[in-house]
């Protein structure tokens, strides 16, 4: 069903966006959540490798376009994951121009013991939440992600 005439007043949801988004961003959160976790790596190289995670394989060009960098700097960033072994680069399979990014066994191990300390974290904050609450802000912060990648 379309509701293409809606008008919504987005201000307060914009709001909270930019809130979770400075919130995020913070390095100090960064610190926090690799503490957690038990891992030393470069606050440069964290989202890169969480994208890695999540995305590889994945070719260069798209990783700097999903994390809203340079092409060159990632390049070089990918270079420094490689150089502590937590990555490789290979050529796409059915497009060898393509280079491609995945994890290394100990960058998988990385990604995995951040994904634990994420989830403890996140469920610091949620504590206070009802189930109903935080299944229906996993279920449309979804939504809302799934509708903004189709545009």
């Amino acid at each position: 069903m379309q509701y293409a005439h809606n008008n919504y007043d987005i201000t307060e949801f914009h709001g909270a966006l930019l809130d979770i988004i400075g919130v995020m961003n913070q390095p100090a959160r960064d610190d926090q959540l690799l503490q957690t976790a038990g891992v030393q790596l470069d606050q440069i190289l964290f989202p890169l490798l969480v994208a890695i995670g999540r995305c590889g394989p994945i070719g260069v060009v798209e990783l700097a376009d999903n994390l809203g960098r340079d092409y060159t700097t990632v390049s070089r960033q990918v270079k420094k994951l490689e150089a502590q072994s937590l990555a490789h680069k290979q050529p796409n399979a059915q497009d060898r121009r393509i280079s491609e990014v995945t994890l290394s066994e100990r960058g998988r191990e990385i990604y995995n013991a951040i994904a634990v300390a994420r989830q403890t974290l996140m469920n610091k904050v949620l504590a206070g939440w009802s189930p109903e609450d935080v299944e229906a802000l996993f279920r449309l912060t979804r939504k809302y992600a799934d509708s903004l990648r189709q545009k």
